[in-house]
C-alpha cells in the first residue's frame, strides 16, 4: 500500500508542479553566491511548437471586458422589411458578419451576440481592450455594401463632368457586381510610379472568378467611361476610376480603390469589404468605454477576497479537525493552483461572474471535504480501527459528494447553454472547479490522509 501511495504522491507533486509553472507570472530569479550563481527567469511562458503550428500563450489570464476595459456597444437592427419568418435568420447573419468584422480587427476574446423581445431584435457587441468607440461604431455599424455602378447611358462622360458625376448620386446605375463578387481585400501603398497618390494608403480588391468575369463584362460597355464605387449605395463614390481600353480586355491585375484614406480608415473599409456587408442595417442604442483601471482594482479586489476566503476556511478546517484541516489546507491549495492551471490553458476568459464561479467552487470543494471527515469520525466513533475508518468515511460519503456535484454541474451546463456572456463565464469557472474539486477530495485528500495514517501506524510500531 505505502508503493502505491508513494506513487500517487508523486503523481500530485509533479501536477502540482507543472500548474504553478503554468500559473506564475514571468518571476525572474536571481542568485549569487559562494555555492550557486543564478540569473533567469520562469512562468509567463509563450510556447510555439512544430513551426508555430502548436502555439499556447501563457504569459496572462485571458480577462474580460469588465476587467481589461475595454468597449460594449448595444445595436437594434432593423428588420421591418424582411418577413416575419426570416427576422430570426436576418439577424444571426449580422450577428456572423459584425463577428467577423471584429475578429479581423485581431482582439482576443471578442463576445457578440443576440437578444430578442417583442420586435426588438439586438445585437450586443463587447470589445476588450479597444477605446476608441467612434472607431468601433464605424467599423461594426455600417452596412458596408460596395457596389460598382456605371453611368447611365443618357449622361455623356467628359473630364468637365467629373465633379458634377461625383455629386450626383441619380447619375449612376447598377451594373450587378458588389462586394459579393471578391474574395478579398487589402491595404496597400500607392506605388511611385501613381504620382497623383504616392505614398497613399489604397485598398486593392481582388475577385472572385465570376467577379472577374462580370468586371470584364462591364468594362468592355464602358471604354473611356468611370465606373463608379459606392459604399451603401449613398452619398459620393469613393472612386471613379476611368475604364481605360486595356482594361477593358479583362483584368490582369487587382483595382486598388484611391480615396484620399488614413491607414486606420483604409483598414477599416477593408475590414468590412472582407467580413461582407451587413443583411440589415443596424443604428447603436448604447456605447460605453469601460476603463481598464476600473477592471484592474475588480481583479486586485476578487482575488483578495478569494484569498482571505481561502485562509478562513482553512484556519476553519484546522480548528474543527486539526490534522485533518491542515491536509485538506494543503489539498485546497493545489486544488486552486489546478484550477487556474486550466484557465490559462484552456484558456477561459476571466470576468467579476468567472471570478465569483471560481471562489463558490471552493466552498464547493470544501464542502466535500467536511462531509468525508464527518465520515470518517462517525467510523471512529463506533469503534472501527483508524484504516477502516478512513475507507469507509470515504466510500460512504462519496454517494453524496458525486450527486450534489452532479446537480452543481447540470446546473452549470444549463447556465452556459441559455445564458449571457456573463452568465457563460460564471458557469464555466464553477464546473471546472467542480471538476478539479472531485479530483482534489476524492484522490489527493484521500492520498494525504492514506499517507499521514501510515506514517503514524509505522511511528507507533
Amino acid at each position: 500500500m505505502l508503493k502505491n501511495i508513494n506513487v500517487r504522491l508523486g503523481l500530485i507533486s509533479a501536477l502540482t508542479t507543472f500548474a504553478l509553472l503554468i500559473v506564475l507570472p514571468r518571476t525572474p530569479i536571481k542568485m549569487n553566491n559562494s555555492f550557486i550563481a543564478l540569473d533567469t527567469t520562469i512562468g509567463g511562458y509563450n510556447i510555439e511548437l512544430f513551426g508555430g503550428k502548436f502555439k499556447k500563450d501563457l504569459r496572462d489570464f485571458r480577462k474580460g471586458l469588465d476587467l481589461k476595459g475595454g468597449i460594449r456597444i448595444v445595436l437594434e437592427a432593423d428588420v421591418s422589411k424582411i418577413d416575419v419568418g426570416e427576422r430570426d435568420d436576418a439577424l444571426e447573419s449580422a450577428k456572423n458578419v459584425i463577428s467577423r468584422r471584429v475578429d479581423l480587427l485581431g482582439v482576443t476574446e471578442p463576445y457578440v451576440a443576440t437578444t430578442k423581445s417583442g420586435d426588438q431584435y439586438r445585437i450586443l457587441v463587447e470589445i476588450p481592450g479597444l477605446d476608441n468607440v467612434t472607431d468601433a461604431v464605424n467599423l461594426i455599424g455600417q452596412t458596408a455594401q460596395l457596389t460598382f455602378k456605371q453611368l447611365k447611358p443618357e449622361n455623356e462622360w467628359t473630364e468637365d463632368k467629373m465633379l458634377e458625376y461625383y455629386n450626383d448620386p441619380l447619375a449612376w446605375e447598377d451594373t450587378g457586381i458588389t462586394g459579393a463578387d471578391l474574395k478579398g481585400a487589402d491595404v496597400v501603398v500607392a506605388p511611385q510610379t501613381d504620382i497623383q497618390n504616392q505614398g497613399q494608403p489604397q485598398i486593392k480588391l481582388r475577385f472572385s472568378n465570376e467577379g472577374r468575369d462580370k468586371f470584364s463584362e462591364v468594362a468592355k460597355k464602358n471604354v473611356n467611361r468611370p465606373i463608379g464605387l459606392f459604399l451603401d449605395e449613398t452619398g459620393s463614390p469613393l472612386s471613379m476610376p476611368v475604364v481605360s481600353p486595356d482594361l477593358a480586355q479583362g483584368l490582369t491585375d487587382d483595382p486598388v480603390i484611391s480615396g484620399n484614406f488614413d491607414f486606420e480608415s483604409a483598414k477599416n473599409l477593408s475590414i468590412q469589404i472582407r467580413a461582407g456587408a451587413l443583411p440589415v442595417p443596424v443604428k447603436v442604442l448604447e456605447q460605453e468605454t469601460i476603463g481598464a483601471t476600473l477592471g484592474a482594482e475588480s481583479v486586485q479586489k476578487s482575488f483578495f477576497a478569494a484569498g482571505v476566503g481561502l485562509l478562513l476556511v482553512v484556519l476553519f478546517l484546522i480548528f474543527r479537525y486539526g490534522k485533518l484541516g491542515v491536509l485538506a489546507g494543503v489539498a485546497l491549495f493545489i486544488y486552486s493552483v489546478l484550477t487556474l492551471a486550466i484557465f490559462k490553458l484552456i484558456p477561459v476568459v476571466l470576468t467579476l461572474p468567472g471570478i465569483a464561479g471560481f471562489i463558490l467552487s471552493i466552498g464547493m470543494a470544501t464542502d466535500a471535504n467536511i462531509l468525508v471527515f464527518e465520515r470518517v469520525k462517525e467510523e471512529i466513533f463506533w469503534g472501527k480501527p483508524r484504516n477502516l475508518a478512513i475507507h469507509l468515511g470515504f466510500d460512504r460519503a462519496w454517494n453524496s459528494i458525486k450527486d450534489s456535484n452532479i446537480s452543481s454541474l447540470i446546473t452549470s451546463f444549463i447556465l452556459f447553454q441559455f445564458g449571457s456572456g456573463p452568465v457563460k463565464g460564471f458557469a464555466l469557472t464553477l464546473a471546472i472547479g467542480i471538476g478539479v474539486s472531485l479530483f482534489s477530495s476524492i484522490f489527493v485528500v484521500r492520498t494525504f490522509i492514506e499517507f499521514s495514517n501510515t506514517r503514524g501506524e509505522k511511528k507507533n510500531a
